[in-house]
């Protein structure tokens, strides 16, 4: 491959980076609002939530992206800009991951004894106070390593938004493997893609490692 082809693989893979980012951004604290709705003693909200969670894990993240993308138009007959497609993706991509990670999320609060909750309260701490001083450090601490696969796991996921001709790194490779002829565009946007991925795993590593997730 020469410079040229590299270079625009390179700048798919900025589009790639974004992608990741900002689900990461929006995601991890929308995935907290769901795990409220999903434990609330509010029945109706307990059972939309459960049905969301339902409906993104049970099926293809490509499809709910062309269900966010295509949906305006065969919906409500809005014209779809091609602007609208980084929206579509990060839309897409920030409630399907929000609905995982909010499961992570009710996991680790199960995982913290009810007696931590109940000597704050003797102690005089407010429930707001209990939750964000107490609770949810403990509760990141404990999910790290689960945040962790399902972050790398986004980092492959980006090239799903190939499905609605997204110009990140893989559909770009896609083009130039037919306009070429050769496998070599993917041969290196595979070597993109490990090479971040093997940069955030290292990341997340020296993360856990740092807030002490495996300390006993």
């Amino acid at each position: 491959m020469d410079l040229a082809s590299l270079l625009e693989l390179g700048a798919g893979m900025l589009k790639s980076i974004m992608i990741f980012g900002f689900t990461l951004i929006f995601s991890l604290p929308l995935g907290l609002l769901v795990y409220g709705g999903r434990v609330t003693k509010i029945a109706p909200i307990r059972w939309l939530v459960q049905l969301y969670i339902s409906i993104m894990r049970g099926t293809p993240l490509i499809l709910q992206l062309m269900m966010v993308y295509f949906g305006p138009y065969y919906l409500f007959g809005l014209q779809i800009s091609a602007s609208y497609r980084f929206y579509a993706v990060i839309i897409a991509f920030a409630i399907n991951y929000a609905a995982y990670f909010a499961e992570i999320y009710r996991g680790g609060f199960q995982a913290i004894p009810i007696g931590q909750r109940e000597a704050a309260f003797v102690l005089g701490y407010s429930r707001p106070r209990t939750f964000f001083t107490i609770e949810l450090p403990q509760m990141f601490r404990t999910v790290l390593p689960s945040i962790t696969n399902e972050v790398i796991t986004l980092v492959k996921d980006t090239s799903l938004a190939f499905g609605i001709a997204y110009l990140e790194m893989f559909t770009i490779a896609k083009q130039m493997a037919s306009a070429q002829a050769s496998m070599m565009p993917f041969i290196a946007a595979g070597i993109f893609y490990y090479v971040f991925n093997t940069i955030v795993a290292i990341i997340m590593d020296r993360f856990e490692k740092r807030v002490g997730a495996y300390k006993i």
